[in-house]
């Protein structure tokens, strides 16, 4: 038994692969039950630092590190399941419980993925772990009424191995920092019924959710309890609401607009959209020793017998090389890999890691890997139809967001087209991150324009629902309560093709609003139907002008709103476009345009818990029907 310098008893690990150890002892068992006992006995680690299992202090050290290791075989998609012994009078000699690998239990997807699919299907698998982590059901629950001898899974799986093991260098590609921080915040997920469909819905805290509730009418909560007792909560509160002062301030701060400008170098950065400050992170890398053969060897797993050379697997399992010196590097540490994966202990059955058998004539001749004998650990690779479901919802919903660029997501369409066709129609569980469901067609396409300095052809509907067609320079776009705007530069004559002349339309009236003639024009993407990129013949020279006048070219008929908070410098202020801000007893009096009441209602019960007062008493009367038109809904259902 190996000591530690304080007399306890220190865990062996002198090739750094117990976890691989007990995989192989677990699957070369399989389908039996093996006990802690054996367990320690068989796994040469294990049995270095615990021997047999003879007092208590090896016992509790044993159960500690065999439980750590079982937690990291689970964090990468390989289920331990237990049951606890029967009680008999022989009982004495079994420990704990018995364990078993959890093998075969259902089929496996295995589909081919092309070298392009590769940073769609990291980012839609990132987005997809993330659902699946955060919407766990609760154990507990699930084995309440189970009996003694039931396998239970305390470390419930994370999916994803069984991908990267038919999509190898899944982990090595870069997943963009934008979409990671979006994920990130949004750290929750609820089910959402919308129109008779449910929805899992992952969104930052309850007020994000509320809004995303209130803003698709006739949806409801579903789970977890938890988020519709704070929905109900915010319901209770707009519910009161008193009237509001709305006088104003000579001294009132604005906030500034957000926009997505000709500066912005990345196309269809939400956080530019968005404009808020997200929780960092880094996209999810399995880059330790451990993890990268765990994923080789459930690759050989999945295609025993079948070739690749050592280049290849260095390329897909850590990374593309800079130079030659790299790449003899890399291939070296994967013959590492493959030694560690074959190596077998001298003490027999308290072997290593003898997951396969290698044709080391062609590897020390060509430098080719084939593998045979796995184990049964085939099993473990491809996808489970579950997990399958929740990554085609995610590659359908990176398909319509503007969290990826236009390139990845027709990639992203592509790829949705061939996993759906393996998907039971109705089982998928369709997904949705809120605040970003309602982008329009239009978006990149006119995006692209400012990013590139171009002219944009378009046709669009105006006013009066008549389609009309322009060419125009599009210069920001914009979030104005929920909705994409884009403010368009029509004085682009100079710059216009010979043909597309035609098309010019500056109207150099004076407007009433802003005072000035009106070669600016602001509409809702949503409302251009059809749009192409025109080079320019010359440099056009746009004037810069804030996104708080811009709004005042489409919100000459807003509705002027007022609303008290029970608190200073509140987060959610900062998101309202060309609003001020001044100081009111112990929060703030804020004073807005609002171009659409029904999304001054939802914003308002969704900050309920942090609102006190709203003026007109039009707009405060709504809130209050609205909040209790839902809390009666709410109720009506719980009573049936």
């Amino acid at each position: 038994m190996a000591e530690g310098t304080s007399g306890r008893r220190r865990f062996s690990d002198k090739w750094g692969k117990h976890e691989l150890d007990v995989l192989a002892v677990l699957s070369s068992a399989f389908p039996q039950w093996l006990t802690s006992r054996q367990i320690a006995q068989r796994v040469k680690a294990y049995a270095d630092s615990y021997g047999e299992l003879a007092d208590q202090a090896a016992k509790a050290a044993f159960a500690k590190q065999f439980q750590r290791d079982r937690a990291k075989l689970a964090a990468m998609g390989i289920a331990i399941e237990s049951r606890q012994p029967e009680y008999s009078s022989k009982s004495e000699g079994q420990d704990f419980a018995s364990y078993r690998l959890q093998l075969g239990d259902e089929p496996r997807i295995r589909l081919m993925f092309e070298p392009e699919d590769m940073p769609v299907l990291a980012a839609a698998n990132y987005l997809a772990r993330s659902m699946s982590i955060s919407s766990e059901p609760d154990q507990s629950q699930l084995t309440q009424h189970a009996s003694r001898t039931t396998p239970r899974v305390p470390q419930t799986p994370i999916p994803g191995l069984g991908l990267d093991s038919i999509a190898p260098g899944l982990g090595t590609q870069p997943i963009p920092d934008s979409l990671v921080k979006v994920i990130d915040s949004r750290r929750f997920a609820a089910t959402v019924e919308v129109d008779g469909e449910h929805l899992n819905v992952a969104y930052t805290d309850s007020d994000d959710l509320a809004m995303y509730v209130l803003e698709h009418p006739g949806a409801t909560i579903v789970s977890p309890q938890e988020a519709v007792d704070a929905y109900h909560r915010r319901l209770h509160a707009a519910s009161q609401f008193t009237l509001a002062d709305e006088s104003a301030s000579p001294v009132s701060a604005s906030v500034v607009s957000p926009s997505i400008s000709r500066d912005v170098s990345e196309p269809g950065d939400p956080e530019s959209i968005k404009a808020q400050n997200k929780k960092s992170g880094a996209a999810f890398q399995t880059g330790s020793e451990v993890d990268r053969r765990l994923r080789l060897m459930l690759f050989l797993s999945a295609h025993l017998g079948e070739e690749f050379s050592m280049g290849e697997l260095a390329v897909r399992f850590i990374g593309k090389p800079k130079n030659d010196d790299e790449l003899k590097k890399f291939v070296n540490i994967i013959h590492k890999d493959i030694n560690t994966l074959t190596t077998v202990s001298d003490d027999g059955e308290m072997a290593g890691s003898q997951f396969f058998d290698i044709d080391w004539p062609l590897l020390d001749a060509e430098g080719i890997v084939s593998a045979t004998n796995s184990l049964g650990l085939e099993r473990l690779a491809g996808i489970s139809p579950q997990y399958l479901s929740m990554l085609t919802a995610s590659v359908s919903y990176l398909a319509h967001s503007p969290l990826l660029p236009d390139k990845q997501r027709n990639q992203a369409e592509s790829l949705y087209l061939r996993l759906r066709r393996h998907v039971t129609p109705g089982q998928t569980p369709w997904l949705s991150l809120t605040g970003y469901e309602l982008e329009p067609r239009s978006f990149s396409v006119v995006k692209r324009a400012i990013n590139t300095d171009s002219l944009l052809d378009m046709e669009y509907t105006d006013g009066t629902g008549r389609l009309r067609r322009k060419l125009v320079a599009p210069f920001k776009i914009f979030i104005d309560e929920g909705v994409y705007y884009a403010a368009v530069y029509t004085d682009v004559g100079s710059a216009a093709p010979k043909d597309k002349k035609s098309y010019v339309a500056k109207d150099m009236s004076i407007d009433k609003a802003t005072g000035k003639p009106r070669v600016w024009q602001v509409l809702r993407l949503a409302r251009i139907e059809k749009a192409e990129l025109v080079k320019p013949t010359k440099e056009l020279d746009v004037p810069n002008v804030p996104v708080a006048e811009l709004r005042k070219w489409s919100f000459d008929n807003g509705t002027e709103a007022v609303f008290i908070t029970d608190q200073r410098d509140l987060p959610f202020i900062k998101t309202l476009p060309a609003a001020t801000v001044e100081h009111c007893g112990a929060g703030e009096k804020v004073h807005l345009t609002v171009s659409s009441d029904s999304w001054f209602v939802a914003f308002c019960i969704s900050h309920a818990r942090h609102i006190t007062a709203v003026a007109p008493d039009t707009l405060r009367t709504m809130i209050v029907a609205r909040a209790e038109r839902e809390l009666s809904i709410s109720d009506g259902k719980d009573n049936k």
